[in-house]
């Protein structure tokens, strides 16, 4: 059941629209890397749907959430470009908390 969810062809479009979006955001080359995902929360005060989006160039990964399910996600929802270096991933961090 989920599995026709999950490749629609409406929400393959919403994951190449945030690919597109976050490579022109962050002026990402080519060949670096884009993962898009949609995951569930279950947390208290999450959102229950979060959209997650991670890049990376050469070793480096840089990670950000949208706290909206991936159909919602504007460009607007994007970090600016100029907080890039601070959405770099320090070796061993994690977001149990979020």
């Amino acid at each position: 059941m989920f599995a026709s969810v999950r490749k629609s062809p409406e929400r393959l479009q919403a994951v190449d629209r945030v690919t597109q979006w976050t490579r022109e955001r962050f002026r990402l080359p080519k060949e670096a890397a884009i993962s898009v995902a949609e995951v569930a929360c279950s947390l208290p005060g999450c959102a229950p749907l979060e959209t997650v989006v991670m890049f990376w160039i050469a070793e480096q990964r840089y990670q950000f959430k949208l706290f909206k399910p991936l159909a919602e996600v504007v460009v607007d929802d994007l970090p600016y470009a100029w907080l890039k270096d601070a959405l770099a991933v320090q070796e061993g961090a994690s977001w149990d908390c979020c």
